[in-house]
């Protein structure tokens, strides 16, 4: 495993309530952990994530939805971005063979489904918060996105 993996499961076990994450491959085994107790035998390689002073939702809610210089001048112009709660692996239909949920100029609804992201094998559905029109689709069917990501623009009705 690279160290850029094992920092995003690093990572991944700091923003979220996971106490423990365990990943096993054909060479070994990894386990991330908060705390330093362990309660059955393990032999493999151990790495401990110490506890956040701040609350992991303030600090990294904060960082991923500070806006660059392009996405505050959206806002200006009436848009509104839809971005990725987690990390996983963006999908635009419900199937390979389906229709999207949304397409740049439909309309959407709060509570509307706009996209999946499969995070560790579980298919979460995103849901828009707000009523508008699909401006932009940001990312590509089957690409990769993180916490706090970019996904849509919509223009505000």
């Amino acid at each position: 495993m690279r160290v850029e993996e094992i920092k995003k499961l690093i990572k991944l076990v700091e923003e979220s309530q996971i106490g423990e994450l365990e990943v096993r491959r054909w060479w070994g085994t990894i386990r991330i952990s908060r705390n330093s107790h362990s309660t059955a035998p393990f032999h493999g390689q151990v790495i401990q994530v110490p506890q956040p002073a701040v609350a992991p939702e303030a600090s990294s809610h904060a960082a991923a939805n500070a806006p660059s210089a392009k996405e505050a001048k959206d806002v200006e112009t009436g848009l509104h971005v839809i971005r990725s709660p987690m990390v996983g692996t963006f999908y635009r239909a419900p199937a390979p063979d389906a229709d999207p949920y949304v397409e740049a100029g439909r309309r959407v609804e709060p509570g509307q489904t706009v996209c999946i992201i499969e995070a560790m094998k579980l298919m979460n559905e995103i849901e828009s918060e707000i009523s508008g029109t699909i401006a932009k689709v940001l990312v590509e069917n089957g690409q990769p996105v993180e916490y706090g990501q970019p996904l849509f623009h919509v223009r505000l009705d």
